[in-house]
């Protein structure tokens, strides 16, 4: 009987993944007995060290040969590279449920052998960074599947790092995918990304102190306690969710990043009013990370915050109080929030390779996993099969009514002009130094500077 075996090598995160026959192994050693004990002695030569990522493979089913003797065809090894937190060998119930998907997958396929390795996200030795540093010297050393997040994936687009998936797959053509995972698939008109995993702003709350969670500006407003967020978020995304959920356009005609004055003046209004009742305090200016806010709200200044998602979803356990989450308030309540995630992009150069690594991306989307994976590993799902997989009632609510309303925020380029612009006047605004109007029409004019 076949089984896998999981193995990391010691120069890098890596895990290898290959699969032994005992019976080949059994004759194999047979033949190295009969072999010594009958030819003439030679020396015995040093040991050398086996490379982890060299590993003997069976002959695959079905493989070619040209007459008797000759090797087996060479198995196809699909390099996968993925972050710390989606490591399938991590020991938690969702490495165990994707370790159990590249089974299956592997299990079909047995001319194909998966290689694993782990990277750190970001910084040197990242998976961007690897990855251009591969393709400019090793283009051997080449992923052939990479999970990346959607700032990342615009980022390699960008250099030509990843290849789109047109004309290898239609499954993003299937029914049940959510609006948001369709366009985190997309750049432009071309699918560069299998959609796995996502993250949306939600609002999370205490219901020990605060029994229903307010839907709209005007019941944050009443509340009068503090409502967490990070005002000073480069990115500004909760203001920029609360412009887009008013209507507020972010594109010109041209491409170009705008605001519009009227929509935006609007928001600027609903936290003018929110600073003065003190439900948005000027302290909130020294808050520009989530990691921040979250600190904040764990230690009880406030019993409400706007977070992520998957950070909720990851993080709950650590609260020293029970914490439940809600969609985020908008102008008139209508569900509405901006979201992020994970996709499988493909990087090999090799058009074989591409086609097999499609397969596989499209192995570790299936509905039917997912929707297992995703409640384990605490993200939003991308397929509305995926909240039924939920065991807890209100989550399967929640994250079902979140995917519904999101939409994905707005790729890198315009974020770097509109967050800088919102960010600017909604510290001045919450300092009570601009009057909404005025902030405004300054955060809509610094984008118009050449």
């Amino acid at each position: 009987m076949d089984s896998w075996e999981w193995e990391q090598a010691f120069t890098a995160p890596t895990l290898i993944l290959t699969m032994h026959s005992k019976r080949f192994f059994l004759i194999y050693l047979l033949a190295a007995v009969i072999l010594v004990s009958c030819g003439p002695a030679q020396p015995t030569p040093a040991a050398t060290a086996t490379p982890a990522a060299i590993q003997a493979s069976p002959t695959p089913t079905g493989a070619a040969t040209q007459g008797p003797g000759a090797e087996a065809a060479s198995p196809l090894t699909l390099k996968l590279w993925l972050p710390p937190d989606f490591d399938p060998n991590s020991n938690t119930q969702a490495s165990e449920l994707l370790r159990a998907q590249l089974d299956t997958f592997a299990a079909s396929h047995p001319d194909v052998r998966l290689e694993v390795r782990v990277k750190a996200l970001e910084g040197p030795g990242g998976l961007l960074d690897s990855l251009y540093a591969a393709s400019a010297a090793a283009p051997l050393a080449l992923p052939d599947l990479i999970a990346l997040p959607r700032p990342l994936l615009e980022a390699a687009a960008l250099k030509g790092l990843v290849y789109s998936y047109d004309g290898l797959t239609a499954i993003m053509d299937q029914d049940g995918w959510y609006s948001y995972a369709q366009q985190l698939a997309h750049l432009q008109s071309s699918i560069f990304g299998l959609p796995f995993a996502g993250d949306a702003l939600v609002l999370v709350y205490r219901p020990a102190t605060l029994e229903t969670p307010p839907g709209n500006w005007a019941d944050v407003t009443a509340l009068g306690s503090p409502l967490l967020f990070s005002a000073s978020d480069p990115e500004a995304l909760f203001t920029l969710a609360l412009y887009q959920s008013a209507g507020g356009p972010i594109q010109d005609e041209q491409g170009r990043p705008t605001l519009d004055q009227e929509t935006l003046a609007q928001v600027f209004s609903f936290y003018r009013q929110s600073a003065q009742s003190g439900v948005m305090p000027y302290w909130l200016t020294q808050y520009e990370t989530e990691e921040q806010v979250w600190a904040a709200f764990a230690d009880g200044q406030a019993s409400m915050a706007v977070a992520w998602l998957g950070y909720y979803l990851n993080h709950a356990g650590t609260l020293p109080v029970i914490a439940t989450a809600a969609p985020i308030p908008t102008a008139d309540g209508t569900p509405y929030t901006l979201a992020t995630g994970w996709v499988w992009a493909l990087a090999s150069p090799d058009p074989l390779h591409r086609q097999v690594s499609a397969e596989l991306a499209e192995h570790l989307v299936d509905p039917a996993f997912l929707a297992q994976w995703t409640p384990a590993a605490g993200y939003l799902p991308v397929h509305q099969t995926t909240p039924e997989g939920w065991s807890d009632a209100s989550l399967r609510s929640l994250t079902g009514r979140v995917a519904l309303s999101a939409r994905l925020t707005p790729s890198i380029d315009l974020l770097s002009g509109l967050g800088s612009a919102m960010r600017t006047a909604v510290v001045q605004v919450l300092k009570q130094q601009s009057d909404a109007n005025v902030a405004a029409e300054a955060a809509a004019a610094q984008l118009n500077q050449p």
